[in-house]
């Protein structure tokens, strides 16, 4: 058993494809099977289960899965640290987060880490959602993740940066769009413009829709990012209930968008994801801080303007 043969185990059981790993590794499908049957043969039990398309991990592959991620990621970091020891590097930093993470809520903070501390690099990669964050910061030499904070995720330690509060989003001639606020039970005619199904974002809300006992009825447009959702609300193709973000600037009263606080709904915590905060190297340690001071100084929906969303009753979580 390799530490090549764990590492092509964790990258069949996220993908779920045997080919598809292949191509990412630039080897062959069958020298990617070799890896698999070696771990199984050592083991004595099958890892994965093959189907018509692609495999699926045995509960016997899982538990390994599991243990070679959790052990690998803290393997990199500590490979890469010593790297940076060896070479006299300033290290770097390498964040996953989702598209529009990195303007709404690091802007500020990405350009004074830069000032302070010029000789670090600094990567972002790109995920849909937490949960895609979360896989990516299990498998991958990653420091850290920004997500909306959900439940708990064996072998990541999450920390609430600041809580967002809701804002409907509505076109300036909507009906809905001169109101001082909205309760929830407003939302239930409401034609919604939904979340992605599988984000952190949209569990929370549907649990706190479910909690008040409301339910939405029309729902014909979805969208990938809370950007679009704004977007798509401007253009009067429905309403977006959506969390009030640091970096929106949006027209004053005579601007075609409106947000309407929803101060019944329970604000969104946000912040970072990491393997473990105690082995985190010390320039990825800082910006997590940097991010959090620049977060936390300033209220979720301050620029904003006319639509006045800091007042909809959400309040700064702890830093991390």
């Amino acid at each position: 058993m390799t530490l090549d043969d764990l590492r092509v185990l964790v990258a069949v059981c996220r993908a779920g494809s045997l080919s598809a790993v292949a191509r990412d590794l630039g080897r062959t499908q069958s020298a990617v099977s070799q890896h698999i049957r070696r771990l199984e043969k050592e083991t004595g039990t099958a890892l994965v289960e093959r189907h018509a398309r692609g495999v699926v991990p045995t509960e016997a592959g899982r538990i390994l899965w599991a243990a070679a991620a959790e052990g690998m990621a803290g393997l990199d970091g500590a490979l890469r640290r010593l790297d940076d020891l060896v070479h006299a590097t300033g290290g770097s930093v390498r964040v996953t987060t989702g598209a529009t993470t990195v303007r709404h809520f690091m802007a500020e903070a990405i350009v004074a880490f830069r000032h302070r501390h010029p000789e670090v690099s600094l990567e972002f990669r790109t995920e849909n959602s937490s949960r895609g964050c979360f896989d990516a910061l299990a498998a991958d030499d990653l420091d850290l993740a920004w997500i909306t904070i959900g439940a708990p995720v064996r072998g990541v330690e999450q920390r609430t940066v600041m809580e967002l509060p809701w804002v409907l989003a509505v076109a300036a001639d909507d009906s809905l769009a001169a109101r001082s606020h909205i309760e929830p039970a407003d939302l239930a005619g409401i034609r919604h413009i939904r979340l992605p199904e599988n984000s952190t974002s949209r569990a929370h809300f549907d649990a706190a829709l479910a909690a008040a006992g409301v339910r939405i009825d029309r729902s014909d447009t979805s969208v990938a990012d809370w950007d679009t959702a704004l977007l798509l609300a401007e253009l009067g193709l429905g309403h977006a209930v959506v969390p009030a973000l640091p970096g929106w600037s949006v027209p004053g009263a005579e601007g075609p968008l409106r947000l309407v606080p929803v101060p019944a709904l329970p604000a969104l915590p946000v912040g970072w994801a990491v393997r473990r905060w105690s082995t985190l190297a010390p320039p990825a340690r800082i910006f997590a801080e940097e991010v959090a001071r620049s977060c936390t100084g300033r209220r979720a929906g301050q620029s904003i303007g006319s639509a006045e969303v800091a007042d909809a009753g959400g309040s700064s979580g702890p830093a991390a």
